[in-house]
């Protein structure tokens, strides 16, 4: 088991650093040679390096380690050690590719097909559970804090980016950044199978109190917990949460490590209307409300 478990980290670790090379390519020979910005912390590098000729690898991942300190405190250790191999393999990579000669210098050549490969490339570091920016992994701590969507808290963080690149670089690299951003986007979440920003995980299993639990201490997720009889396989449990698609990944680690047999269907969802509750500080059950559903549970059915 432990020998499988290994093999399977280092699949997604040598996943993991093709999406990050491929991202790096990208970004030195399709982006930055037309100053085409891509989104949060390379957006900012790639500014800076335009500005100040700082090399584009160190400033990635001199920006990059606070937000991996600050996540460290809140996200999985497995999350953030992805992330952190993540962004070095692509501060490297962009090292290597930085010499070569450009693909093209074509701006509508270079938002397309740059922002296909970047989104390739990033939508494989995601899928195998790591992060290129650490602005993602702020807007899951503010997801889980104040209930910001990630997706949202994301765009309008860019869109100050690109307002910002417009006045140093003209508006028209900052409307072609815009648009090589949502081309990334779509094709980050083909890459990911996943179109949506928010999903829904059903899982029906057999241990069913260890999972819930585990969802809740690493992500911090509450769960509905529903009885249900298969055709075949009888009475099962069945748990119902809603996720990001950056904790689909630790979801199907939980599931593996706790019940490798249960069955679990992830689907999108369009929107979520109402009070989705999460591991806060106002999640302290009432001793009150506490007293009252021990005791219905313990009333006599007859």
């Amino acid at each position: 088991m432990q020998k499988k478990v290994s093999v399977q980290l280092i699949i997604e670790l040598l996943c993991i650093a093709a999406g990050a090379v491929i991202a790096a390519f990208a970004i030195e020979e399709f982006l930055v040679p037309c100053t085409i910005l891509d989104g949060g912390v390379v957006g900012i590098s790639i500014m800076l390096n335009t500005l100040l000729h700082i090399p584009l690898g160190v400033l990635t991942v001199i920006l990059n380690i606070p937000f991996l300190i600050i996540g460290s405190r809140k996200m999985g250790k497995q999350f953030i050690a992805k992330s952190a191999f993540a962004m070095l393999i692509f501060s490297v990579a962009l090292e290597v590719f930085a010499p070569l000669k450009n693909m093209t210098e074509e701006y509508l050549l270079a938002v397309c097909f740059g922002g296909v490969i970047l989104g390739i490339g990033v939508g494989l570091v995601i899928r195998f559970g790591g992060c290129l920016d650490g602005t993602e992994t702020v807007a899951i701590l503010l997801n889980k804090k104040f209930k910001f969507p990630v997706g949202q808290t994301v765009l309008i963080f860019n869109i100050g980016i690109f307002a910002v690149a417009g006045f140093f670089f003209g508006f028209d690299r900052a409307m072609y950044s815009l648009l090589t951003y949502f081309i990334t986007s779509k094709v980050l979440d083909i890459v990911e199978n996943g179109t949506q920003q928010t999903k829904a995980a059903m899982i029906i299993t057999d241990d069913a109190k260890e999972i819930s639990e585990q969802i809740y201490r690493r992500l911090g997720r509450t769960v509905t917990i529903m009885e249900g009889e298969g055709l075949v396989s009888g009475r099962k449990t069945i748990l119902y949460c809603v996720l990001t698609r950056l904790e689909v990944r630790e979801l199907r680690d939980i599931i593996n490590e706790v019940d490798s047999s249960a069955f679990i269907a992830i689907s999108d969802v369009s929107e979520i209307i109402g009070r989705h509750i999460k591991k806060t500080e106002d999640l302290v059950t009432d001793p009150k409300r506490a007293a009252k559903e021990k005791e219905e549970e313990n009333e006599d059915p007859q």
